[in-house]
Parts: structure tokens; C-alpha cells; sequence
């Protein structure tokens, strides 16, 4: 009795148990820094999204794409930031101190809209 729709179960002791696998997903997905920090709060905040997610195989392609545009976004936002507020490698060679607590700054605060608005959503 195996037609398309039907379900093959297996016997475990009194019980029949449904032969259920996951979809495949692509494995050589690597995630870096912001993949990780919204898989970890899916798992955490958003159970059922991510249980969706990976049962119909999308989990690691929906990460990875999260992945590459907070990234993406994150330059951009660093660059502009640079940009409006005048960092630039003149300030650089001029006074290096200075230079790298603006750095820090704006990166910080581009962390911190990309958490927001990406990550923790």
C-alpha cells in the first residue's frame, strides 16, 4: 500500500511511527556572524518559524540570504556614515586616536540598526 500521498509508518514495540524525513537542504551553506545571530534568535524568540523553516528545507538558504544582506547593509551604512561625518584617510594619517574612535563609533551604531531592522525581528 504505497501509493504518492500515502504514509509509510514502521512498528516500535505496540506503536506505528510515521518514516518522516526532512527535505534536503544545500550543504555547503556557511553562515557567518549575522546568519548565526538570527538563527540563534529564531530558535530562541520565534520557535515556529524556524521549525517551518527547517522542515521544508529553507532554513539554511533563508539564513544565508539574511546573512549576505545585513552584510551588505552593513557597509553601506559604515561607508555613509563615513562619509556624512567627514572620517576620512586624511583624518587618518592626521590624527590615527581620533580616526579609530569614530570607527568604533560608527560601526557600532551600524551593528545596532542592523539588529534591529535584520536580526531581531
Amino acid at each position: 500500500m504505497s501509493n504518492k500521498n500515502s504514509i509509510m509508518y514502521r512498528q516500535v514495540g505496540d506503536y506505528k511511527i510515521p518514516n518522516l524525513t526532512l527535505p534536503p537542504e544545500e550543504a555547503n551553506i556557511t553562515l557567518d556572524k549575522w546568519g548565526m545571530l538570527h538563527k540563534d534568535y529564531l530558535l530562541n524568540h520565534k520557535k515556529v518559524v524556524f521549525t517551518t523553516l527547517l522542515a521544508e528545507g529553507k532554513l539554511w538558504q533563508y539564513l544565508a540570504d539574511i546573512d549576505t544582506q545585513a552584510q551588505q547593509m552593513f557597509y553601506t551604512l559604515v561607508e555613509q556614515m563615513k562619509e556624512f561625518e567627514g572620517v576620512t584617510e586624511q583624518l587618518k594619517e592626521q590624527d590615527q586616536m581620533e580616526w579609530v574612535c569614530r570607527m568604533q563609533n560608527i560601526e557600532a551604531r551600524a551593528r545596532e540598526i542592523i539588529c534591529t531592522e535584520w536580526i531581531y525581528v
